[in-house]
């Protein structure tokens, strides 16, 4: 039989493998709206959460922007808000380029309804054959798309007379604090009573006593959400969606003295997604979609922001925001 050797691992390891595992990051892989500038790349966003990879929509050039920024071709989703192309047209090289190093494993697409159509010619111009199935779902605003520890839910927004939608990546609630030294002072043995116990399972000890969770473990604590809205005017859906979320990502395609532009176009200002901001109670308010005439200086659309809602960032190509937990509930 041979021994078994105890291997101690450094705290900081530890720490490090803990921190991937609850992480949630954004990186901006494109912040400029319509067309690119020698600053900005057009319209897609990254969200890594726990080590995968969501995309949210996909601006010609994409591809070229994961790979400077560090972002894994190994995704297996890609969120469209709505068909326009400085959102869509950069799937083509994606695909081809992914179908080159020869994947095999299904991806997803989402989009809004009557998206399909656009998205298949898109797949169809980058090769005659495809070597991986990729498969296009159209999402109904409202109904959540289930995953592991969280959803991704599609709701309205408003952009001109074009089927769109925004996305409300939100996690789930999580279980309250376990309090390992009480369990210990209680002649709790560490094990499967634990675990029963932080679920919330009352259990009973070989001595008769029995323990309630709420001995031992704190109150639930809430998971972080992220709003995203794609082009949009100013929207009921995503004051609603956004209420209380941690970060929302609000196109702010124009200055206030473009305001008439803004609404002929389907877009927003500056000052008018600060106000949704602030109506809607979020913790951050991250702007993109960033017009030409602004792309080298966002002082403006910033200097208008933070007069209606001071926790405001313009984005720029490669931003890289990490979204913690709320340290109110994580005391």
């Amino acid at each position: 039989m041979r021994d078994r050797v105890a291997i101690r691992v450094p705290a900081g390891v530890l720490a490090a493998i803990y921190y991937a595992r609850m992480s949630l990051t954004l990186r901006f892989l494109g912040t400029s709206a319509s067309r690119p500038t020698v600053e900005r790349n057009v319209s897609s966003l990254a969200v890594i959460r726990e080590g995968e990879t969501l995309m949210f929509d996909c601006g010609e050039g994409t591809q070229r922007q994961m790979m400077r920024y560090g972002i894994s071709f190994a995704l297996c989703d890609i969120f469209f808000t709505h068909m326009h192309a400085d959102h869509m047209l950069g799937l083509t090289g994606l695909l081809r380029t992914l179908a080159l190093q020869g994947r095999t494993d299904p991806m997803n697409l989402y989009g809004p309804p009557g998206c399909e159509k656009l998205l298949r010619r898109a797949i169809s111009l980058g090769s005659d054959k495809q070597h991986f199935e990729i498969r296009v779902i159209e999402l109904t605003p409202e109904a959540p798309l289930k995953r592991n520890g969280y959803s991704i839910v599609a709701f309205p927004v408003e952009h001109g007379d074009r089927s769109a939608i925004g996305y409300h990546v939100l996690e789930e609630t999580r279980l309250g604090r376990f309090n390992p030294d009480k369990a210990r002072e209680l002649g709790i043995p560490e094990g499967p009573l634990w675990g029963k116990i932080h679920k919330g399972e009352a259990v009973d000890l070989p001595d008769g006593r029995r323990i309630d969770p709420s001995e031992l473990v704190g109150p639930t604590r809430p998971g972080r959400r992220i709003v995203l809205t794609g082009d949009s005017r100013p929207a009921v859906g995503t004051i609603t969606a956004a209420t209380g979320a941690d970060v929302l990502i609000h196109e702010a395609t124009f200055a206030e003295e473009e305001a008439p532009r803004a609404i002929e176009t389907g877009h927003s200002t500056a000052r008018e997604a600060a106000e949704v901001a602030a109506q809607a109670g979020v913790k951050r308010l991250i702007l993109t979609h960033v017009s030409a005439r602004y792309s080298r200086d966002t002082s403006d659309l910033e200097r208008e922001a933070r007069a209606i809602f001071p926790a405001t960032i313009i984005a720029r190509d490669g931003l890289e925001i990490d979204v913690p937990f709320d340290p109110g509930a994580e005391s």
